[in-house]
């Protein structure tokens, strides 16, 4: 077995009780082993010799109402590799625990407070999980941002000592996947890239335009010039095939609605006359790379 020598960060958001792993190693596709969470129980990474049980046992284990220091207890106790593992657990409460065994490669060690963790083995120092905690610590805004502010803030302290591979975010809610059917509301992953954690930035930002609501200021009023606008270039992507007239009537909401359905931006339309900055923005794009 390969050791995930890695730098990871679990965190829960107090204030929405999210949770979460984000994650970065010299490993091809680290999100596939290293991040396990559930919302309303617990999120846990599981690296070096990791043992996959730590993330499946650990969650069950969580679900029936331990701690995450009486999970890693439990954890620990019943595997005779322990001093090969690194694990990172933080429960629905904001309750953390970490564990770095003696036989985990230089440098190895981890940092856990009130709802966070943040582990790492083979790192070029210490330097990189204390930027982990300083960062998420530090950090203001949406749990998925702090996360991934962490992982980035750590890498520029160091980072695996072997250099950059794979990277992951994963972000648990109740019922926050796409339709709701899953608790799965962030899962991005980069397997093999050498520059992991910018390519996982540029997903998150993808992810937020294609699966959030429009906010308050993303609002954009269709007055005549915009709805002049949004004709031509409708009808240039073949969406609008009426006279252009400066109103933006049902003929033209209809074909901006089409072209939300083909783009997958669902999620960002509007009622009455108003119509996303975003969308708006890449329509404009879109029909002028059509030139």
């Amino acid at each position: 077995m390969k050791r995930i020598a890695t730098f990871s960060i679990v965190g829960r958001d107090e204030q929405t009780g999210e949770l979460g792993i984000a994650v970065q190693s010299k490993f091809l596709a680290v999100g596939a082993l290293v991040p396990w969470a559930k919302a309303g129980v617990g999120a846990i990474a599981t690296q070096s010799l990791a043992n996959l049980d730590y993330g499946k046992i650990g969650l069950q284990l969580l679900e029936k109402g331990m701690t995450a220091e009486e999970t890693l207890e439990a954890l620990l106790a019943s595997d005779e590799g322990r001093e090969d593992r690194q694990v990172g657990i933080v429960d629905a409460k904001g309750n953390s625990a970490a564990y770095t065994g003696q036989n985990c490669f230089e440098w190895a060690g981890h940092i856990n407070g009130v709802n966070f963790s943040c582990q790492g083995n083979i790192l070029v120092s210490d330097e990189t999980v204390k930027a982990l905690s300083n960062a998420f610590q530090s950090t203001e805004g949406p749990l998925a941002k702090r996360l991934l502010t962490a992982l980035s803030k750590a890498q520029d302290a160091g980072g695996d000592k072997r250099g950059r591979q794979s990277a992951a975010l994963l972000v648990v809610k109740e019922n926050g996947s796409y339709g709701g059917y899953t608790d799965k509301y962030i899962d991005l992953r980069v397997d093999d890239n050498p520059e992991p954690i910018r390519e996982l930035a540029r997903l998150l930002d993808l992810h937020e335009l294609y699966f959030n609501k429009t906010k308050a200021e993303e609002k954009v009023e269709v007055d005549r010039s915009i709805a002049m606008k949004l004709q031509a270039e409708l009808e240039r992507l073949g969406y609008y095939k009426f006279d252009q007239t400066g109103i933006f009537d049902e003929n033209t909401k209809k074909a901006y609605f089409d072209f939300c359905g083909v783009e997958n931006f669902e999620e960002r339309l509007c009622e009455g006359n108003v119509i996303d900055q975003n969308v708006y923005r890449l329509l404009l794009e879109k029909a002028e790379a059509a030139k």
